[in-house]
């Protein structure tokens, strides 16, 4: 069975999204206007509106991925794939709008404050981003076809009880905006490759 049914239940969604459709195997969700997920490292601010879907990832090795199409509307709107342990522990790999406007790749790592990375510009606002569970660490990457992978970040969480993947829409200073999720996988299976993602 695909995820996209499975995500699209209620109960998956501790914070709800602003609308929520499944279309065949396309979820399509509403992120709410000035939603974000975000503990400012210079500020100390946190948010944690953004809505999110998380579901238990099998034991040991796995890799969660999925295609993420955003309908862009305001600077940092994105569609990105999350791990959640706790609200002060977590990370997500986002495709969001970055302030001059173009689709970007961020990475968020969330230990107690927010480590946020800017990687790289890409064509269109859709990609597949794909988590890996790598022993007690994890890697983020990205892909244009859903074969060939870039890595975005390697990352460790430290001790972790609880563990969720699963998916989040945002749009901090937006009206909201809408993302498309298709051909979401989540595996137990081990990266082999870890610079090029295979």
């Amino acid at each position: 069975m695909t995820l996209e049914p499975i995500l699209a239940h209620p109960r998956h969604w501790p914070v709800r999204p602003a609308s929520l459709t499944l279309d065949g195997e396309v979820l399509t969700v509403g992120a709410g206007a000035g939603t974000d997920v975000f503990a400012d490292p210079l500020t100390g601010g946190i948010r944690n509106d953004a809505a999110r879907a998380l579901l238990v990832p099998p034991e040991g090795d796995w890799q969660f991925s999925a295609r993420v199409s955003v309908g862009f509307q305001a600077p940092w709107d994105a569609g990105a794939v999350v791990i959640w342990s706790a609200s002060d522990t977590w990370a997500k790999l986002n495709l969001e709008q970055s302030p001059d406007g173009r689709p970007t790749v961020y990475s968020v790592v969330t230990r107690g404050l927010s480590d946020d990375a800017v990687g790289w510009t890409l064509d269109s606002g859709s990609a597949w981003l794909r988590i890996s569970r790598i022993d007690d660490g994890f890697a983020f990457h990205v892909s244009l076809d859903g074969s060939s992978w870039r890595l975005a970040r390697q990352f460790g969480l430290g001790p972790v009880t609880d563990l969720r993947v699963g998916i989040e829409v945002q749009s901090p200073v937006g009206q909201g905006c809408t993302v498309r999720f298709d051909r979401m996988r989540l595996t137990s299976t081990r990266l082999a490759h870890l610079f090029d993602g295979r």
